[in-house]
């Protein structure tokens, strides 16, 4: 549980202490631990989660390809190159590199190959549907197969499903899904995106992280809307945002693994029950959270989104306010 004078910190392995001991080593260079890890790693769901802060701390490194070089035949190592690959390509993306189109085709190759070495790992084709955002044209077929549903857009349904198939209602499979619709919707109405994470949500197990995904949308439209102002913090009080939010904590929280949750998910669960005045659930999971702050959702109240120590007083005035409310002020 964090206490009241608990300073938030960024760290991306969050409560994960032995992803935290590997990415210290891969920041230096060394790949041994990062190997171990891996090897120890046998649920889907760890696994994809550790693979893929693995790769944004190597990405900048040539860490796993010193790896590939000891051990050519590895396969975790294999499936890490890919990881890097779609990282480094989706980087060079958002910071508009002359190589962004060429290390995108290197990322889908690795990846492809991945997916045959590791033909029973969700992680190869999560990194297909990452991929599928940089289409925005949707010139590749892959990324314009028919829905599953009604009222869901033609998309990268395929690649989705060999992801479901091997790990059923991956978490990062979806949201890479969502990030895919944001950026058909990049000028435009998220409908799409709104209707898909309810559609996931509805047919979510209970304990599925996936009963957050219309939380991550509502950031989205609150961002795309403009961000902090009076009569955009009413988005945060609707009937539907408490109702979202109460329905992800009843449905996500109350019944999954504190080891399962991640940093990202518990801070947009927090902020959208502080949001919502529902501050005595909201304080539970900011003592679940403990310290660990992520700077997205916090950082689109502040005024400049930029501003990390504006976002992080939000988070603080968040989780005391919670507590205040929900405990009395002196807790």
């Amino acid at each position: 549980m964090a206490r009241e004078g608990a300073r938030p910190a960024y760290d991306p392995a969050g409560h994960d202490t032995e992803l935290r001991a590997a990415l210290q080593e891969v920041r230096t260079g060394r790949w041994m631990s990062m190997r171990n890890l891996l090897e120890r790693t046998t649920a889907w769901w760890q696994w994809t989660q550790r693979t893929q802060v693995l790769a944004a701390a190597a990405a900048g490194t040539d860490v796993v390809r010193t790896w590939l070089a000891e051990e050519p035949g590895s396969v975790p190592a294999t499936v890490m190159r890919a990881r890097v690959a779609v990282e480094r390509a989706l980087r060079a993306r958002r910071e508009n590199h002359r190589r962004t189109h060429e290390l995108w085709i290197e990322a889908w190759d690795v990846s492809r190959t991945a997916a045959r070495v590791a033909h029973q790992d969700p992680v190869p084709w999560v990194c297909l549907l990452a991929l599928a955002q940089l289409d925005r044209k949707l010139l590749w077929e892959e990324h314009r197969v028919p829905p599953p549903g009604p009222m869901l857009p033609p998309g990268p349904w395929g690649l989705l499903a060999e992801a479901d198939k091997r790990d059923p209602y991956n978490r990062e499979a979806h949201h890479r899904m969502l990030q895919f619709l944001y950026g058909q919707a990049a000028t435009g109405r998220l409908a799409e995106a709104i209707g898909y994470a309810h559609w996931v949500a509805d047919s979510a197990p209970r304990g599925s992280a996936l009963h957050v995904l219309p939380l991550y949308v509502r950031v989205e439209r609150y961002r795309r809307g403009g961000g902090h102002s009076a009569a955009l913090d009413l988005h945060w009080v609707a009937e539907d945002a408490t109702r979202e939010a109460s329905r992800a904590y009843e449905a996500w929280f109350e019944h999954s693994r504190a080891d399962e949750r991640t940093p990202l998910d518990l801070n947009h669960l927090a902020h959208a029950l502080w949001g919502a005045l529902t501050f005595e659930d909201a304080t539970r999971v900011f003592d679940a959270l403990g310290p660990y702050y992520t700077p997205l959702p916090w950082a689109y109240r502040a005024d400049d989104p930029g501003d990390q120590a504006q976002a992080v007083q939000i988070f603080l005035q968040a989780r005391a306010r919670s507590r205040s409310a929900a405990h009395g002020p002196d807790a």
